[in-house]
This record gives structure tokens, C-alpha cells and sequence, in this order.
């Protein structure tokens, strides 16, 4: 017997949502697999040198990128507080990325520590700094206008099965057997 109703159809997956775990997955596999290969060439302590000082460099690594980019929000700061335009060339940028440069050498693994080692490039940087601009400009032209509370208001409005139920919730602190006479029931809600 039909209703008239079309059944709701589950939500279609973002190819992110697939990929981003599988790669995540193949990625571990392939670190895993290329520790044992070295491991076997050059010997355990070798490899394990290598990840402690992957981690030693990383950790370095995302100190600098911390204070250089609060000593440069510090200044900017004071430029603005003192009326000063900010200085030519007065970019942010770099320390996001050699932060992540720093993460990726501090994660065991040698596939993550060459990608690591490449964001310490200052052009590889650059290249892929303007590349990560450009991208998110080209996203914020295509996205419609609206705050942040439209989306979460969009995303209420089309949940997968869009149903609302009226009710009324009851705090019942106090028992049952304590309460007045006049307050044990109450009216139900009327649409």
C-alpha cells in the first residue's frame, strides 16, 4: 500500500568521505612496508635513528614556526594599535605550512618525513602556499552568501528524513510521592 510519501533516500557519500580513510589506510600500509625494507637493508637501529630524528628536527621545526609567527602577529598588532600602515611585503605566510612541515616530519614513517623535508623548501612552500590560495578563493567565489548560522540552519532544514515532533519536556526533580496535588498532571500541548 503506497501513501503518496517517497520514501527517503539515504544522504549520497562525498568522494572525500571514501577516499580521505583509503588513502589514510594505503598510506599507513606503504610507511609500514617501506620501515620493514629499510629496516632490513640498513639494519633496525639505523631506521630507528632516523625516526628519532625526524622527531628531534620536528619538534624544532614547529617551535621556530611558533614564535616566528607570534612575533609577527605581536607586530602587527602594534602597527595597528599605533596607527603605523603595515610594511611592504608584510605577507603572513610560511608558518602554517612549516608548522605542517614540522608535524609531518614528528609522525614515524619515512614517506611522511620526505614530504616533511620538502615543506622545509622555502619555493616548494611558496608553490604550494599559492596553489592552497588560489583554491580556497576559487571555493569562496563558487559558495553562496550567508553567515555561518544559515548553514547550520540549511543543514537542520534538510536532514534526511525531515521530520519534527511538537512535545513538551518534564523535569521530574522531585518525586513522585512529594508533590503538591495541583501539580501532578498536566494539560497536553495542543497544535
Amino acid at each position: 500500500m503506497t501513501t503518496g510519501v517517497p520514501t527517503p533516500t539515504a544522504p549520497r557519500r562525498s568522494r572525500a568521505r571514501t577516499l580521505i580513510p583509503l588513502g589514510t589506510a594505503a598510506w599507513l600500509v606503504l610507511e609500514i612496508w617501506l620501515l620493514t625494507v629499510v629496516a632490513g637493508a640498513a639494519g633496525g637501529l639505523t631506521v630507528l635513528a632516523l625516526l628519532l630524528g625526524g622527531a628531534v628536527l620536528g619538534a624544532v621545526v614547529i617551535k621556530r614556526a611558533g614564535r616566528r609567527a607570534f612575533r609577527s602577529l605581536t607586530e602587527t598588532l602594534q602597527r595597528q594599535q599605533s596607527g603605523l600602515a603595515p610594511a611592504d611585503g608584510d605577507r603572513p605566510g610560511g608558518n602554517g605550512l612549516l608548522m605542517l612541515g614540522g608535524l609531518l616530519l614528528m609522525l614515524p614513517g619515512l614517506i611522511s618525513d620526505a614530504a616533511g623535508l620538502l615543506l622545509l623548501v622555502p619555493p616548494v612552500r611558496a608553490a604550494l602556499g599559492r596553489y592552497a590560495e588560489r583554491s580556497l578563493e576559487r571555493r569562496m567565489r563558487k559558495a553562496t552568501p550567508g553567515s555561518l548560522g544559515d548553514a547550520f540552519r540549511q543543514a537542520r532544514i534538510h536532514r534526511p528524513d525531515g521530520k519534527v515532533v511538537q512535545g513538551e519536556v518534564i523535569r521530574e526533580d522531585v518525586p513522585p510521592q512529594q508533590r503538591r496535588a495541583g501539580e501532578e498532571s498536566r494539560p497536553p500541548l495542543t497544535p
